[in-house]
């Protein structure tokens, strides 16, 4: 999926699609997210690093 993307989109791709509701895979998410995106596993822990900070921002814009 991620060929056409640099990867700092395909990060950011991968980060948007963590914070999102979905159906359990059965695989852990640095696993889903390096098959789905195409990303390296320092990539990957990356996505999830933006995630975390993409759900603190959203948390407080609520708060």
């Amino acid at each position: 999926m991620t060929s056409d993307l640099n990867p700092d989109a395909a990060i950011q791709a991968a980060a948007e699609f963590i914070i999102k509701p979905r159906e359990r895979t059965g695989q852990s998410t640095i696993a889903d997210i390096k098959c789905r995106f195409g990303l390296t596993t320092l990539e990957s822990i990356e996505a999830v690093r933006l995630a975390n900070k993409l759900r603190e921002a959203a948390y407080a814009k609520a708060s």
